[in-house]
């Protein structure tokens, strides 16, 4: 039985998440644009997306996730806006943005920068995106351990142990890089953390960083291990992935 302790935590940083998504029932006051969800997929904000996360075995990521939760700024920012909201929830050493200066905070404008333009630039991540292997890198050098699973090489038992095992761990992260189509959502390859994991429905809680127009969401485990198996596109077969991603003992200041 949860104690009310945790119960008020988690009941508080849905309160923030479903502030920050703009998509909260309880704000019934507030004009908000009409975001179509798959049938398939089960929104946070719903009455029964709420329940499996207060039923969920496995969520310790989501409330240091949801404390940094952001929009992407274009639709070829997923991966830098992931990264920064799972560098601030484990608390790496960050750059000071002039806009919060003293204050620290990694953002998805300052998260690529002189340290990683080796991995790959701020413009080419403009034009096209970033890659799996490249989200990877750049975390490297920030001084995390990140493992790189690409979909094709594992299988959907594989994928479900070891985020259910990340999942349930303080200081752990998940991240997915599927195709929304294959979700039937608008779009193609994107990129966002996993913020919880439900035993009995089979689902992870995709944190969607596409707020504009895709709200978190529950998706079960065949289905998103699916969509991550699709081939990056027609001219290269590769499939995506996930990464998993834990603090390292040497985080570059």
């Amino acid at each position: 039985m949860r104690t009310p302790s945790l119960r008020f935590a988690l009941a508080s940083a849905f309160a923030v998440a479903c502030a920050a998504t703009a998509g909260c029932e309880a704000r019934p006051d507030l004009a908000h644009p009409v975001r179509e969800v798959a049938v398939n997929l089960i929104p946070l904000d719903s009455a029964e997306g709420q329940r499996l996360l207060f039923e969920s075995e496995a969520r310790a990521p989501f409330i240091p996730l949801v404390s940094h939760f952001e929009t992407q700024a274009s639709v070829t920012l997923c991966g830098p806006t992931t990264l920064a909201m799972v560098l601030n929830a484990l608390e790496a050493p960050a750059p000071a943005p002039r806009a919060y200066a003293p204050h620290r905070l990694f953002t998805q404008e300052n998260v690529l920068n002189g340290l990683t333009r080796e991995v790959v630039s701020e413009r080419a991540v403009e034009r096209g995106g970033m890659s799996l292997r490249q989200a990877a890198d750049v975390l490297h050098v920030y001084g995390l351990i990140v493992e790189t699973h690409y979909a094709g090489a594992s299988t959907v038992e594989t994928f479900r142990a070891q985020a259910l095992q990340y999942l349930s761990r303080d200081d752990h992260h998940v991240i997915v890089n599927y195709d929304r189509a294959a979700l039937d959502q608008a779009g193609a390859g994107h990129i966002s953390p996993l913020a919880a994991y439900d035993v009995e429905s089979d689902r992870f809680l995709i944190l969607d960083v596409s707020r504009y127009k895709a709200p978190p969401v529950w998706v079960r485990a065949d289905a998103l291990f699916a969509a991550m198996a699709a081939p990056v596109n027609a001219q290269d077969m590769r499939t995506r992935g996930y990464l998993l991603v834990r603090k390292g003992s040497d985080a570059t200041r």
